[in-house]
């Protein structure tokens, strides 16, 4: 049912998600639903714990044999894909927090964060610059990616070398701090 949700979301957006709107596509009743979510936040907060993991899947694989700019480019290549092809599920994640430790939003996005640390690693990033690097990273990577998805990019400047262009920018900043 989450994943019925975080795709009805991804295609419709997911402030026009509901409870109704869910049921109506699975074929079942509203209250039929309530036997395994307790209502729109939860349904929302699984969906935001699916798409955590889900972009720290695609993201980590992504990585795997590279290092520096090559690390760099293919998870930021991997994370805006994964923003572009997932937009409602994506949307979800923003702004939620665990309330647990042991919450699965904690655990999926321990995870991401642990793929662009190790990303990091490439570079000569000071462990007390660490959390900076890694905003930085979210900021542009994010900033980017939510605002190709929401159509933001209107002038005839071609998107990818906008993007190739933000990474060798990222690139070069992360070498020399």
């Amino acid at each position: 049912m989450v994943a019925a949700g975080a795709a009805l979301a991804d295609e419709v957006g997911l402030a026009q998600l509901t409870m109704g709107s869910l049921a109506e596509r699975l074929g079942v009743r509203t209250p039929s639903l309530y036997k395994h979510v307790a209502g729109q936040e939860d349904l929302n907060r699984r969906i935001a714990s699916l798409a955590l993991s889900q972009a720290a899947d695609a993201v980590g694989v992504a990585i795997q044999g590279y290092a520096g700019r090559d690390a760099l480019s293919a998870a930021a290549r991997a994370y805006r894909a994964f923003v572009l092809d997932h937009p409602g599920r994506y949307a979800a994640t923003i702004g939620v927090e665990p309330t647990t430790p042991d919450d699965p939003m904690a655990t999926a996005g321990e995870r991401l964060l642990a793929a662009f640390m190790a990303v990091l690693r490439g570079y000569e990033i000071k462990p007390p610059d660490v959390d900076h690097a890694l905003r930085m990273l979210r900021s542009f990577f994010h900033g980017f990616a939510t605002l190709q998805s929401a159509n933001g990019f209107q002038w005839s400047a071609d998107i990818d070398e906008s993007f190739d262009w933000l990474i060798t920018f990222t690139d070069r900043g992360l070498r020399t701090i």
